[in-house]
């Protein structure tokens, strides 16, 4: 199956590479920010995958209202500007409202779409005429065909640089399950489709007393090799270099120094499965 081919960057989603796009969950800090994008995209380049560095600059949608949910717009858009310019990668960041997408678009090369507002129009219009490229996850109560209307809001605009990401679907109380059809349905639609591996393996609400999110961090590397063979054009997923430290989704996040063991596996898996099944 033909896909549209995505460049950002150095990264080209659609392309014959496997992209990683890779960071903690949100913006801690500059140093963190800085420290992460630098020692995941040394990583990334010796495993062979072109990098985008990932991370939010407001958790809006936080299960607990005491949750950190990062330093803001302004201050959060001043960091992703350090990480672009001085690690020399490109950058995605989720927005949560119309009117971010525009200061955020003249930072950042990829606006991505939270799954839990992969329906709001308003939201993916603005990230659609923003100029930037458009991730679109798809949302957990969503089946796989559905993402074809959030898919043609953007389309509709002119803007054509869009992808979908998979993340699970809600499976009863505090539980994903991820259906691997869902990732061929999606790239049937004609543009790049990535597994999100981390979210994938989140357990929402689950955590003690239901105050915050829980997570099966050991399923995160088996969910990113089945993805992998399946087929798909990117792998997202969320790196901390102290996991259980982490400010949010830290039950999820995979350990940063598990990443280059990790990412050769998924590089083998995609390598084997171009050669015994080369797409387009």
């Amino acid at each position: 199956m033909n896909v549209a081919q995505i460049r950002v960057g150095d990264a080209v989603f659609g392309g014959a590479e496997l992209v990683l796009i890779a960071g903690p969950c949100v913006i801690e800090n500059t140093e963190s920010c800085l420290r992460h994008a630098a020692a995941i995209s040394d990583i990334a380049r010796r495993a062979g995958f072109p990098y985008v560095f990932k991370a939010s600059f407001d958790k809006a949608n936080r299960t607990s209202h005491t949750s950190f949910r990062g330093p803001g717009l302004d201050a959060g858009l001043e960091i992703l500007a350090r990480v672009k310019r001085e690690v020399g990668v490109a950058v995605l960041t989720d927005i949560h409202e119309p009117a971010q997408a525009k200061p955020a678009a003249e930072v950042v090369d990829i606006l991505q779409i939270p799954a839990l507002l992969s329906r709001q129009t308003d939201l993916i219009h603005a990230a659609a005429v923003s100029g930037c490229a458009v991730n679109l996850k798809k949302g957990q109560f969503l089946a796989p065909w559905d993402m074809r209307a959030a898919l043609a809001k953007v389309i509709e605009t002119g803007n054509r640089r869009v992808m979908l990401t998979e993340r699970g679907f809600s499976f009863g109380y505090n539980n994903l399950v991820t259906d691997p059809r869902a990732l061929v349905i999606m790239r049937g639609f004609g543009f790049p489709v990535i597994f999100d591996a981390t979210h994938s393996a989140q357990l929402p609400g689950a955590g003690a007393g239901g105050e915050k999110s829980g997570g099966q961090r050991e399923f995160v590397a088996p969910l990113a090799r089945a993805a992998t063979a399946v087929g798909i054009d990117g792998v997202f997923m969320e790196v901390h270099e102290d996991p259980d430290r982490a400010l949010s989704d830290g039950p999820n996040s995979w350990r940063l120094s598990d990443l280059a063991a990790l990412l050769d596996d998924l590089k083998r898996i995609h390598e084997c499965r171009r050669e015994a099944a080369p797409r387009g």
